[in-house]
């Protein structure tokens, strides 16, 4: 028998903004306790105010996860496991995107990108998976992006990230299917969400740098892209999709124009493709 929704416990980070804030209203609105993670609760105002406008805070905990600091991710889930015993489904969502030019980016930058989209969301799957195994199910979700299964210039430090959480997730998913626990990866396309426009606020690139005509391009046509976007609750549905059904798929990908070029890169030859791309960026 399935368990009902108002029995099932959902761990969210980065739910502050974006697909994370749209995930969180829409379980919550389908009766989950949802228990909703963000680096700074004090930056919490957005989502508080759409969860009172809909009358979903009875369904809603707020705790403070920084998941570049392990401490603050154990703290969050033991309080979780002590107040309800158990976490159904994980959504790891926390990240950023991090341009520019691969030879520009100091290589802390680089940590930094892998220390939150990588290694946090591995630390927050370790420290919730002695649980998930423990009940023997559970449904793991990983926010990836299509920028994990190709890499465009200009998001290099981002679409590496995204690529190692493509490869970690095909592993963890079939270690842990002896355990009843399924593991699912989201690869959304552009959508309008603040992720982007970080990204973009972050790519600083010198005046006489030898890349800048070809960053400006990137810069250009990213943030046309991002202003004709779809609204993120293609995503957010996708996201709960995925969690309720009984036997969810790997990949979940959406996103306009990212079938083509996913379709493109399987069958055309890279040199055609590099072609297309460097037409596209014009």
């Amino acid at each position: 028998m399935q368990q009902p929704a108002e029995d099932k416990i959902v761990f969210i980070t980065g739910a502050a903004s974006g697909f994370g804030m749209g995930a969180t209203l829409s379980f919550a609105r389908r009766g989950y306790r949802v228990i909703a993670t963000m680096r700074n609760l004090a930056g919490n105002t957005k989502l508080q105010a759409a969860a009172e406008e809909q009358k979903l805070q009875s369904r809603l905990d707020y705790l403070e996860v920084d998941v570049t600091v392990p401490a603050t991710i154990q703290r969050a889930v033991e309080e979780t496991i002590k107040r309800y015993g158990h976490i159904d489904i994980l959504i790891n969502n926390a990240g950023y995107a991090l341009g520019g030019a691969i030879e520009e980016i100091p290589l802390d930058s680089w940590r930094h990108q892998f220390e939150t989209n990588l290694f946090g969301l591995i630390s927050v799957t370790q420290a919730v998976l002695p649980y998930m195994r423990k009940e023997r199910k559970g449904t793991i979700i990983n926010i990836s992006s299509v920028s994990g299964r190709i890499g465009l210039p200009g998001y290099a430090p981002y679409a590496s990230s995204k690529f190692a959480v493509e490869g970690f997730s095909e592993s963890l998913r079939m270690e842990l299917l002896p355990f009843g626990i399924r593991v699912v990866l989201i690869e959304p396309g552009a959508y309008k969400t603040s992720i982007w426009q970080k990204g973009f606020n972050g790519m600083e690139v010198a005046t006489d740098s030898p890349y800048r005509a070809m960053m400006d391009t990137v810069l250009t046509y990213s943030r046309k892209t991002a202003e004709t976007a779809a609204d993120p609750s293609e995503v957010v549905e996708a996201i709960v999709k995925a969690a309720e059904s009984p036997s969810p798929r790997l990949r979940y990908t959406m996103g306009k124009g990212t079938g083509l070029l996913l379709s493109a890169k399987a069958l055309l030859p890279w040199k055609w493709l590099e072609l297309l791309i460097k037409r596209a960026l014009r």
